[in-house]
This record gives structure tokens, sequence and C-alpha cells, in this order.
């Protein structure tokens, strides 16, 4: 590995579960092929535990649990975990952006974007997490977060790199 690959930005987006949904997959590949040129950036998915439809609140949390433990386990040394829960923070995308090139100057620019199952993240990977980030209020699909933290990540190098995006 190079000098300058060295000092980009690596991106991992972890995703606890499959995307199944073709358009999805589709966009998701379209925001990875877009972000290469200013940062490595991987998607992966972990198997999620399965829970059944009228599955108690004990059996929920054993669940997100042994999902946490997949995901911690997936972490490599150096990275900086971000877990999305709607009770996190919210940035602007020009904000988003800022926080995105601190990292970088700050020496901590091989991040990890944690996206909970069904059932929302474990509160081990929470309470592990260096920034809980929320994409807004509202309730989204977990196979479609990827999609939206990826464009959102795309367009955070755009504003980084004084290029024109859609406002």
């Amino acid at each position: 590995m190079g000098a300058v690959e060295d000092k980009m930005t690596h991106i991992r987006v972890i995703l606890v579960g499959k995307v199944r949904e073709a358009y999805l997959r589709q966009g998701i590949a379209e925001y990875l092929k877009r972000i290469r040129p200013y940062a490595r950036v991987e998607f992966v998915e972990i198997k999620d535990e399965p829970v059944r439809d009228a599955a108690s609140p004990k059996d929920i949390e054993s669940a997100t649990e042994v999902e946490g433990h997949r995901l911690l386990s997936a972490l490599r040394e150096g990275e900086h975990l971000i877990a999305l829960d709607s009770r996190g923070k919210m940035f602007s995308s020009a904000e988003f952006a800022r926080w995105l090139q601190e990292r970088g100057v700050r020496g901590e620019s091989r991040l990890v974007f944690a996206v909970g199952g069904p059932n929302g993240l474990s509160p081990m990977i929470i309470d592990r997490a260096d920034l809980v980030l929320s994409l807004g209020p509202m309730t989204f699909l977990h196979q479609f977060v990827p999609l939206l933290l990826l464009e959102q990540t795309y367009r955070a190098f755009k504003i980084i790199s004084g290029e024109p995006y859609h406002r």
C-alpha cells in the first residue's frame, strides 16, 4: 500500500443482516463506486440473529447481544466505531462533512459505521461507539440505512473537495 493510500480515509459500513432488495443493492453499489475516488470504502453484511415474530423483550435483547458480539469481533485495530441510532447526534450535510474532515486531521481516518438489524443495535455497541449518529428522527428500514449513509458520505466528500453537488 502506497503512502498516499495509507493517508486516505478508510470507511467500512457494517450491516447486521442482509440487503435483500435488488434496488437497494444497486444503490449501495453505485455510491460505493462514487466514494472510491475520495476514500477506501467497503460494505459488509454480518449474520443477524433470528427472532420470531412474537419474541419477548428478553429474546430480542439476547439476539441483539449476539449480534453485538459479532459486530465487535468484526472491528479491526485502530478503527473508530460510529453506531447509527435514532437517538444519536444529528448533523446537517455540511456538519457531517466537517466532522468527516476533522477525523482525518485527528488521525482517526479508519471509520466503521455500524447499522443494526430490525431490532437495532445492542447497548454494548452504543456504549462502545466513539459516536452515536442519527440520520434523523424518522424510523427507516434497516436495509435502507446503508444507502442513506453512503449517499451522505459521498455528499460530504463532494463538500470537502469543494465540488458541486445538488443542494
